[in-house]
This record gives structure tokens, sequence and C-alpha cells, in this order.
């Protein structure tokens, strides 16, 4: 961590991502668990997240950020003095899942009419924009989004089962994991897995899993920052060809039935293992922000990406 006087630094970094119990932001957790930052030489160790982590980022409090990139440099005006490292993973990643017993096909967007679907506050907002996308009109069609119960433990897999088993909603916006704890309790389908092709054809753009971290970091600290996108892609690398790894990885942090599932998953998701991030995917993100309302100029890729580490997103 990063002290106040920048001629000093503490051996030992941080690192937090938005939702720990989640298979959006693994890679960063599993660099840690299976030894891949240390192999860098970067004593890293994990936190769970603040509740500002952009800030916390921003301020110092931690050193590297695991989430979307609108919310990982959100606090940085026009996101300049935060910057993107490396991609943990590409594409828009949540699903969209319903209840059990609603007759539909998966992909049919049309079938949310009338449903009240529940999401956390930043993920909801790539929902709802992706149902402006394909055509729903919230008011016209009788569609309510609804906030999740809220839960005091940093375990928020089960933000969307809990909603359809209170009653609370119909449906629910989450990362894989979530929509797969709901389907395996029998009570929840998926509608939507966005990043499979799902749904409006540019919502597969919108955002991506990026590992993030300031400016003055990399700047004063070039191997650290060199060292933890070498760890990422020998971590991709590793659950790419052996996505049992992923147990052990999760078994310090995940309660016992999430990480029943956690194999799976990342098997799953590892096709999208790729720490590069391309010109094309920074300007489909900070578009995406700008509409959200989540940034307002332009920004220029070799501002906000660290290209200087390019040559190691593959290896």
């Amino acid at each position: 961590m990063l002290r106040d006087d920048p001629g000093a630094r503490e051996d030992t970094m941080r690192l937090t991502v938005a939702d720990a119990i989640s298979p959006s932001y693994f890679v960063a957790i599993a660099a840690i668990q299976l030894g891949f930052f240390q192999q860098e030489g970067v004593d890293m160790e994990f936190v769970f997240s603040p509740p500002n982590p952009s800030q916390a980022l921003k301020d110092g409090t931690i050193d590297f950020f695991g989430g979307s990139p609108y919310t990982g440099l959100r606090t940085f005006p026009e996101w300049r003095g935060g910057v993107l490292l490396c991609a943990l993973s590409h594409y828009t990643y949540w699903f969209l899942a319903i209840r059990s017993d609603i007759k539909c096909e998966q992909g049919d967007v049309s079938a949310i009419k009338g449903l009240r679907l529940s999401a956390s506050a930043d993920p909801g907002l790539t929902m709802k924009r992706l149902l402006e996308e394909a055509g729903i009109d919230l008011q016209r069609d009788n569609v309510r989004i609804v906030p999740s119960p809220r839960r005091t433990s940093p375990n928020w897999a089960w933000d969307g089962v809990d909603a359809i088993e209170q009653g609370v909603s119909d449906g629910y916006w989450g990362n894989g994991l979530r929509a797969d704890l709901g389907v395996k309790r029998g009570i929840a389908k998926i509608l939507l897995d966005v990043r499979r092709g799902d749904g409006p054809p540019a919502a597969r753009h919108w955002t991506f899993p990026a590992l993030a971290t300031t400016e003055r970091l990399v700047r004063e600290h070039p191997d650290i920052a060199a060292g933890a996108v070498r760890a990422i892609v020998k971590t991709q690398r590793a659950l790419r060809a052996n996505p049992p790894l992923a147990v052990k990885a999760a078994q310090r942090l995940f309660p016992a039935e999430e990480a029943s599932l956690i194999a799976y998953e990342v098997a799953r998701d590892a096709p999208f293992y790729d720490a590069t991030i391309s010109e094309e995917m920074v300007t489909h993100i900070s578009r995406f922000a700008r509409e959200i309302g989540a940034l307002e100029g332009q920004v220029r890729y070799d501002e906000v990406v660290a290209t200087q580490f390019a040559a190691l997103w593959k290896g």
C-alpha cells in the first residue's frame, strides 16, 4: 500500500474487487490465492471491497481494483489519474435470470414485460440500458426495477435468489454464479446471457472486467504494475488449461455451496480470459459510460490504458 510519502512504500499491496464471491473478477483473486503475484515478486493482499472502492483507489487505501472500468475510475475526474492495466476477461458478463415457472425461451427480452427485476446499483444501470436498447419501455411495459434485499455480509451471491424467494422480484440481474445458484435451487432460469449473444448486440461490448490502478503507482513503481499484469496473464492461462484449479483458489473465501460451482463458472468463462484491452473496447465502454452519466467527455485510449504493458498481455 502506498503511503503519503511518495518515497516510502510498504511491501504489501492491497487488491479488492467489486464483488468477491463471484466469477466476474475471480481471476484477480485467483492470482493471489494460487501464488502468481508472489511468483512475480509482488506481495499482494486481498481485502473485501470498501463502500466506495474507486475513492479508496484514488486515496491509496487500496492499490488495485478489479471491476468494470466505469466503476473503478468513477472518482477520477474524466478518468484521469486512474489507469487500466489489463483486462481480466472480455465482454459484458452479467446475466438476467427470471422465475423458473415463467414460460419463455432464452433470449426473449419481451418475457420481462410486467415483471419486477432486482439489481444492485451499478450493474443495474447496465440492465436498464439493455432493456431500453431492446425496445422495452419501463412504464409502458410495466417493468419495475427494485433493489436487492439488504445484506450485511460481503457475500452478495444470493441476492437474486433471496429477492425471488422473498417475493420482492420475479427476476434478477447478476453474475453467472448468482444466476446458477437460482437455477440449482430450481427457482430461476437464465433468460439472458449477454456475453454469449443474448439481448441487443451492442450490450455485449458495454463493459468488461479490468484490473485498475493509479497513474501514480505506475509512474513510481512500474515493476509492481508490470508484475501484476504478468500475474494476471499467468492466472488466465492456468485457469484456461485447468478450470478445477479454481476450487483451490476459492476455498479460503468462498462458502461451500458457492465454491462447489466455481470450477463450472470458470470453465464457462475461460474462453473469454484475455488480458488485451483494444482501442475498440475503450471506445465502447467510454461511450456507454457517457450514456449512463458515469463520464462526461471523450477519453483517449492511451490516457486510460497503461499501453506500456501491452507487450505483456499475451504472455
